[in-house]
């Protein structure tokens, strides 16, 4: 309720401000009026100085460049007001003719200097150092947006921060880059309003002259004399609100929008710290005291912000000891609790801990690039597969050897590494017959012999022609290709739901004539978890389920259905393992084997399996390893070719024998391309 209210005064004490400077404008106003006018506009110049040297952060006052053009719209109002009073009655109130008898000693010559003064103060240092700190400031922060972007991507995927924690902080880069550029245009207001007054104070001084001769019978000293003290005061009381928020405004931006209601934001910003407003209040009851200046309205403005301050600093206060109460209470209700261990089980998809002296690979601040590169493998695979990888967790490990990391997945050790710091793998791609000393060890990803070799040896190792990476190419690869390996059992039903989700919003009628009526999540989760075993990508979800939505009547067995995605992704697997133009080497398999196997199948409720005789088993294990050495001697992938009906039992019989064989169908293959088998398996 209280936030409503504090709401609604917001926007109507805004509009009220606005609207009272175009009325100025048109209608004239009397002195007492414009003296009260005057003195808001001192007040409200405090404010923003004082607001901006207690402001944190840069965001705290977002709403600053519409501070700006309102107050310079505002002080303009004022000007043209007070000018009318000078020009017609001679007579333009209190405060404008205190300052000028006031700080000028009552002395023309020395007014008319302070004034000039105070203009060059304003214009050569002030105004222009603080329009050059924006366009400098602005150009940094919107150069600085990507390498920041970069940052939260990289604290986001190693578990550092979370995905809310993330959207605020890209929200928080975006309403910076915002706040600048606005800064950038809005300085050009305050310099701006400095040369308009400097142009009206000359306007009023030459029309204030032929006013009293003219039409006052003075005489031109006596007018001079009086219309110049007049117009001194008129620009002193414009020049030095202006002053101070030019000061403000070089304060700030050497230290942004935000969804919420305007005015109430811009009052909270500018009244919301009760130091201010004791400050401000101080300062006009000051002026109110020490000076000529009418008592009754600075003592009263002045009791008014000190007030107001107080009511602030008691609403703060409460909401205080209200959260320190909540926070004790649930300090206390956790102690009552019993022992909550729910955090200990939680396990992390992908985790990949190091020694110490990895550490500097991981460090930003040491010119580590290790989580940049964990990024672009979470792109990288999201673009080969199709699929979002878990974020993946790093973490430091006192327990391994400072140069030893380790990989493991749903947290189990899958794998490990070692690499030396400041050393370089250097590993013979086969032709090169020059050696290279160094200390010989082996390339963790694939197991292939290498060489660890040091900075000065590099350029030497390119040129003989070695394949030479850094530490962090070696473990961003190793973890690369343990991903691949276990992308399958990362996929979680939460990651079906979100694929199904984004495939929704464009092909609404599919999703829901697939799901639930054919098949539930679970069923597509085994056929893309069977796709992406087999290293074939589910990013053309649309096909894949289109023939999902085709054969699930007839048949709800995930392995035949992946099958027949399997055909219908027929383009991207020949792509994939059959490069263009080029004539592949593979192997086939003995129709009489293809036979036997399809004869050997058992159909169950739980699926199929192979009663193959264990002999036979053996026999054609060996024959495999055979040819797949062919196809290795000759630097091919080892591929098997088989007929459609036989390809999944035959990738089933093979899979716990050979990781890396690859079993295509037939019916997988565009017609295009052109094969030529090397040998056959048979038994």
């Amino acid at each position: 309720m209280k936030k409503a209210v504090w709401t609604n005064f917001g926007n109507l004490a805004v509009a009220l401000y606005v609207l009272a400077a175009f009325i100025m404008l048109i209608v004239p106003i009397p002195s007492i009026l414009l003296d009260i006018l005057l003195a808001v506009n001192i007040s409200i110049a405090f404010a923003i100085l004082f607001g901006t040297m207690f402001a944190k952060e840069v965001l705290d006052m977002s709403f600053y460049p519409t501070m700006l053009l309102f107050t310079t719209i505002f002080r303009i109002a004022l000007n043209i007001s007070s000018t009318k009073l000078i020009l017609q009655t001679g007579e333009p109130g209190n405060v404008v003719t205190v300052f000028g008898e006031f700080v000028g000693g009552g002395d023309l010559i020395i007014g008319v200097i302070i004034f000039l003064i105070l203009i060059i103060i304003q214009f050569m240092v002030i105004n222009k150092g603080s329009e050059r700190v924006a366009e400098v400031t602005a150009r940094f922060t919107l150069d600085a947006m990507p390498g920041k972007q970069m940052a939260i991507d990289a604290d986001l995927n190693t578990g550092a921060i979370n995905d809310a924690e993330a959207k605020r902080r890209r929200e928080k880069i975006q309403e910076e880059a915002s706040f600048f550029g606005s800064m950038d245009g809005a300085v050009k207001y305050v310099k701006g309003d400095a040369m308009a007054g400097l142009i009206i104070t000359a306007v009023n001084i030459i029309g204030g002259i032929s006013m009293g001769m003219l039409r006052g019978g003075l005489e031109i000293v006596d007018a001079l004399d009086k219309y110049t003290i007049l117009t001194i005061g008129d620009g002193l009381v414009s020049q030095i609100p202006s002053l101070l928020i030019s000061l403000a405004t070089g304060i700030l931006v050497t230290k942004g929008s935000k969804e919420a209601d305007f005015g109430s934001v811009l009052i909270t910003q500018l009244f919301g710290i009760p130091r201010v407003m004791y400050m401000v209040g101080a300062t006009v009851m000051a002026l109110g005291i020490l000076t000529p200046l009418n008592n009754i309205i600075f003592l009263s403005l002045g009791v008014v912000f000190i007030i107001s301050g107080r009511m602030i600093s008691g609403t703060i206060e409460t909401a205080r000891i209200e959260q320190e109460v909540d926070a004790d209470e649930v300090a206390a209700s956790e102690i009552r609790q019993p022992e909550n261990v729910t955090s200990l089980l939680q396990v992390d998809p992908i985790e990949l801990e190091f020694g110490y002296g990895i550490i500097p690979l991981a460090d930003v601040n040491q010119g580590g690039d290790l989580l940049d590169r964990v990024v672009m493998i979470r792109r990288q695979i999201a673009l080969e597969l199709g699929t979002v990888v878990p974020i993946i967790r790093l973490r430091d490990n006192i327990q391994l050897n400072p140069n030893q990391y380790i990989i493991k997945i749903k947290g189990i050790q899958i794998s490990e590494g070692e690499i030396l710091f400041d050393h370089y793998m250097a590993m013979n791609p086969g032709y090169v017959e020059e050696e290279i000393t160094g200390i010989p060890t082996f390339e963790p990803s694939f197991h292939l012999p290498a060489i660890w070799i040091t900075e000065s040896q590099r350029e030497r190792a390119e040129s003989m022609g070695y394949t030479v990476v850094d530490p962090p190419s070696i473990i961003a690869t190793h973890l690369t290709e343990i991903i691949r390996q276990y992308i399958s059992e990362l996929l979680t039903r939460q990651d079906v739901q979100n694929l199904v989700n984004n495939l929704k919003e464009s092909n609404p009628s599919l999703v829901e004539e697939l799901i639930p009526k054919l098949l539930g999540l679970g069923e597509i989760q085994k056929v893309l978890q069977n796709l992406l075993r087999e290293g074939i990508s589910i990013r053309d979800l649309l096909t894949i389920f289109e023939t999902l939505a085709d054969y699930a009547p007839t048949t709800r067995d995930t392995d035949i259905l992946t099958e027949y995605a399997r055909q219908s992704l027929k383009r991207a697997i020949s792509g994939k393992f059959f490069p263009a133009n080029e004539t592949t080497s593979v192997v086939t398999l003995d129709p009489k084997i293809e036979q036997e196997i399809m004869g050997s199948v058992k159909q169950t409720e739980q699926g199929a399996y192979l009663t193959l005789d264990p002999e036979k088993t053996k026999a054609i294990m060996s024959s495999v390893e055979k040819e797949m050495k062919k196809l290795e001697n000759l630097g091919k992938n080892p591929i098997v070719i088989t007929s459609p009906i036989v390809r999944m039992y035959f990738k089933k019989l093979t899979s716990d024998y050979f990781k890396d064989l690859i079993i295509i169908s037939y019916n997988e293959i565009e017609s295009n391309v052109e094969l030529q088998s090397v040998g056959m398996v048979t038994a």
